[in-house]
């Protein structure tokens, strides 16, 4: 990162400013513009988020936004009500208060004396959230949107659920959202009032996988602020980028197809990070690359930022599999549209423990005992085990969380390869499994990954999907399966940009289980795959294809300079898997802690520690449970407050019990608590 501080514009910076909304409540908005604005005014960027402008995202918004600001625009950054120094409470996310307030936000920004009365909204994961939903809105001032990790589709693309399977990341998402939706105000910044705000907040938040686990199907809920559910309701200009390690791969493709408006979409190797801050990387120049749309959307430039491809992505090359990487190698290649034309879908057969290819010997020609075997399916029961090298749903690259060597998840999954490759093949897109299969329960889950394996065996695994298959239909009303009944399933695999070299085998790997990315049905399933009409699409984009980019086509990463923070204690990170032989117990712990870090500029010393884990004892499906623990601790002078959470989650065969606690603390003294217990039931899941 190349740290820039001599910038077109002089700029100021008002760090609290109060935008009142038409209930009363006053949010708490922190203001980078140019000095020149008083006289001259400018476009207005909004990055609406609850993750603590304060203190929490401080430092990263130092790089951001004054880079931004310096090239001629007021960057607000506000806290969702109910958040930072922001009045109210957050109840959940996305709500109708939510979007409604970032309206009232983008008309107050117009309507200051130094806006120019265009708006836009940027922002990664939540605040990408924030900023399409409330383009499909269509406030007035809003004219163009860039987004970073975000999904179109709250129930089938999100941390909650996936392919009607439950999530784990919804416990551990409702953990996080827990600890952050009940930390306190600064005193500094609200004054006396601090205590009876951060009182209301604690006294009005309930754990919010109760409500996610009301919801466990595609509803009302879901639909809501789903833009998928109307593409055309977005009518402004889109800049969407996110990353193959990210939960959140395919949306971008999935806008640039739907949406008819100008729009450009960029996939990097990256985590859950800006695309400036990306890891692995490389990381790219990508706040230019803002700054260009908004001279072009908002100032009218004619820089030419609409020219080229329409998807700029990164081609992975093979690499040996770890959970963490610095840089994936690979070269950037551009698409001129998407669906692209450059891209095929190419259909493999299932065959024995075999993908067949297009240069394979036909099933007539092979020696897996012929036709006569054509009724006769293959069937796994998957234990437990498999996936716990899954690595998170969606990785932040910090504690090392990305999948492992896959061949002892292979041991538990039905495994089809083909035969080492003669040429090399890229795929780019979403990959699809095609399958004819029978199973013994009324609910079952599939998950299918597709690996890279090495001459010497390493397998690493470039993408996967889940499938839980009451869903089969995709109607979002699940029905029970007929044990023994023959039944066709497509499963989605998540989007990737990947190479697969020469003498390397492309697998596929079949499980009924994949704990503890992924919550398990309620018994175990055997699984019946007829694969000979069953198959395996890939989205290939032929090698002779043209990339259509030069080789960099993005500047180093630039950003403000950073403020400045003491680290006063040391961070902790971990990721550990740990089995015992004895009583049959396995467990995945992972420790995210930050140390204590003080904001010099304001004194103040912030602590942010997350545990979670997730249990197993031997094949007891009944067994599985997970639970996440934060404490946040906030210090200055005499002030010193602590919010500390628990929130766990088990099952039966037919209800999730769900055990949550909240604990304030000033000082050493607790000054609340509230435990909740409660059972609800699994709705074919």
């Amino acid at each position: 990162m190349r740290y820039v501080s001599d910038l077109p514009h002089e700029t100021k910076e008002e760090e609290h400013v109060v935008i009142p909304m038409s209930d009363g409540t006053r949010l708490s908005a922190r203001i980078w513009r140019p000095v020149s604005s008083d006289d001259e005014p400018v476009p207005a960027v909004l990055e609406y988020i609850p993750y603590r402008k304060r203190d929490l995202t401080a430092e990263r918004d130092s790089i951001n936004h004054p880079y931004i600001a310096g090239h001629g625009y007021a960057c607000v950054r506000v806290d969702l009500r109910g958040t930072g120094d922001s009045e109210g409470v957050l109840a959940d996310e996305y709500l109708e208060l939510e979007q409604a307030d970032a309206e009232e936000v983008l008309a107050w920004l117009a309507d200051q004396s130094w806006c120019d009365g265009s708006t836009g909204m940027m922002g990664i994961s939540w605040g990408a959230f924030a900023a399409l939903q409330t383009a499909a809105r269509q406030p007035p001032s809003l004219r163009a949107v860039v987004i970073a990790s975000f999904t179109d589709d709250r129930y089938a693309d999100d941390m909650h659920y996936m392919g009607g399977v439950m999530l784990s990341d919804n416990l551990a998402e409702a953990g996080t959202m827990f600890a952050y939706a009940t930390c306190p105000p600064d005193p500094a910044v609200v004054g006396d009032r601090w205590r009876d705000m951060w009182h209301e907040r604690m006294e009005n938040t309930r754990p919010w996988v109760l409500e996610w686990l009301r919801h466990q199907r595609r509803d009302d809920y879901w639909r809501h602020a789903s833009v998928c559910e109307d593409y055309a309701s977005v009518r402004c200009p889109v800049l969407a980028s996110s990353g193959w390690a990210d939960g959140y791969s395919n949306a971008v493709m999935r806008l640039l197809g739907n949406l008819d408006v100008p729009r450009k979409g960029l996939v990097g190797p990256w985590s859950h990070k800006f695309p400036h801050l990306g890891e692995p990387g490389p990381a790219i120049g990508y706040l230019q690359e803002v700054v260009r749309w908004w001279d072009h959307w908002l100032k009218g430039v004619d820089n030419g930022v609409m020219d080229g491809p329409m998807l700029q992505t990164w081609m992975q090359e093979s690499v040996p599999p770890s959970t963490s990487y610095e840089e994936r190698p690979g070269r950037w290649v551009g698409e001129p549209s998407w669906p692209s034309p450059h891209v095929k879908a190419v259909t493999h057969p299932l065959l024995r423990h075999r993908i067949v290819r297009p240069d394979d010997p036909g099933p007539a020609e092979s020696h897996d005992g012929g036709a006569d075997r054509a009724d006769d399916p293959m069937t796994v029961q998957s234990p437990l085990s498999v996936g716990q090298f899954a690595g998170k749903w969606a990785s932040y690259n910090a504690p090392p969380d990305l999948p492992y060597d896959q061949r002892e998840e292979d041991g538990g999954s039905l495994v089809f390869d083909t035969r080492p490759l003669e040429e090399p093949v890229e795929i780019l897109g979403s990959p699809t499994v095609e399958l004819d299969l029978s199973v013994n329960e009324p609910v079952a889950t599939v998950a299918a990954r597709i690996s890279d394996v090495a001459p010497d065996g390493r397998a690493t695994r470039v993408t996967y999907g889940l499938l839980n298959l009451t869903h089969r239909d995709g109607t979002g009303e699940p029905e029970p399966l007929e044990p023994g009944r023959r039944y066709r399933a497509t499963v989605q695999l998540n989007g990737v940009a990947q190479v697969f070299p020469r003498g390397h085998r492309i697998r596929l790997s079949l499980s009924t289980s994949y704990w503890p990315l992924a919550w398990p049905p309620p018994r175990p399933v055997l699984l019946s795959v007829h694969e000979r009409s069953s198959s395996l699409t890939l989205p290939v984009r032929p090698v002779e294809e043209p990339d259509e980019l030069p080789r960099q086509p993005f500047g180093e990463p630039e950003g403000a300079p950073p403020l400045s923070t003491t680290q006063l204690s040391q961070p902790e990170q971990r990721w550990e898997v740990k089995r015992d032989l004895i009583g049959y117990e396995s467990a995945l712990e992972i420790v995210k802690d930050r140390g204590t870090v003080r904001v010099d500029d304001i004194g103040l010393d912030v602590g942010c520690r997350a545990y979670e884990r997730y249990t197993a004892t031997a094949d007891d499906f009944t067994s599985v449970g997970g639970e996440a623990a934060w404490t946040m601790r906030f210090q200055r002078d005499d002030w010193d407050v602590r919010v500390e959470t628990r929130t766990e989650l088990r099952c039966t065969e037919t209800d999730f019990l769900i055990g949550a606690t909240l604990d304030g603390y000033e000082g050493e003294r607790r000054v609340f608590s509230r435990t909740w217990n409660e059972t609800l039931p699994r709705e074919l899941l």
